[in-house]
């Protein structure tokens, strides 16, 4: 009994065997095959896929492929010779001779030379003596006798100076009250507490349009695009002398205050 019992207690002892030692093998290189068949796998999918996904999402610039020619240098014409010779000098330039050519022509001949049939340009005496409306096409050296029939000449109205003064019987007349409410005052300005006033000059036509404007005085010339505004959009009535409208300067006081 005793003799049983030592020879059973060695052999619990062993768990594993040769036939286990293959079973574990086994399965261990089904893994290291699965594993490793695996990453072949995504490795190959990766490289064929990549670059599809690379492109989409990082597309490469386009590049213009230009096909090149070749060209054979024996259907060259040969090098221009060094020592060949120069061209031969232009002819000299002959001054045409002969009869007088027609008037308009680059040849200068003075016309008392020219023949009156031949004239194709009156000069400046007979400008003067012609007339508007033509004549017979005889020039007697006087002057003609229709000359500014019917013509009406008009004067022009010269600017008036802005610094001379001019009495009139009505002085161009504007709203104040409109005035003062276009005027903007400039944020500038008004961050930094300037105020004072601004003198701006206007030529009032005889229609009340203003013709011309300029400053005349200012005390800041921050206020001064506010003011030359605010007079630009303003009507004014014309001035009057003789009871006629009349072009003349008026000066426009524009005074910024902060409340």
């Amino acid at each position: 009994m005793s003799n049983t019992v030592t020879l059973q207690q060695p052999l619990e002892a062993m768990r594993y065997g040769a036939s286990e030692l293959k079973r574990v093998i086994s399965e261990n290189t089904k893994k290291a095959f699965l594993v490793t068949a695996a990453l072949l796998l995504l490795i190959t999918i990766y490289s064929f896929v990549g670059p599809i996904v690379s492109e989409w999402l990082f597309p490469s610039p386009k590049v213009v492929k230009v096909k090149m020619s070749r060209i054979s240098l024996d259907n060259l014409p040969p090098p221009q010779s060094q020592n060949e010779e120069a061209p031969p000098p232009p002819p000299p330039a002959v001054d045409p001779t002969g009869p007088a050519a027609r008037a308009g022509t680059p040849i200068a001949v003075p016309d008392a030379e020219l023949a009156p049939d031949v004239k194709d340009f009156a000069n400046v005496d007979e400008i003067n003596r012609a007339s508007a409306e033509g004549g017979n096409g005889e020039d007697d050296g006087s002057f003609a006798s229709n000359i500014g029939d019917g013509v009406a000449i008009s004067a022009r109205d010269e600017d008036p100076d802005i610094d001379a003064f001019l009495s009139v019987e009505i002085e161009p007349s504007y709203d104040e009250a409109g005035i003062a409410r276009r005027v903007k005052y400039p944020d500038m300005a008004k961050r930094n507490g300037i105020e004072g006033t601004v003198l701006v000059g206007a030529l009032i036509g005889k229609d009340g349009r203003i013709e011309k404007i300029q400053v005349i005085e200012s005390e800041n010339e921050i206020l001064n695009a506010a003011a030359v505004t605010a007079v630009k959009e303003t009507t004014f009535t014309p001035a009057k002398q003789n009871g006629q409208p009349v072009r003349v300067w008026t000066r426009v006081p524009i005074t910024f205050k902060l409340r």
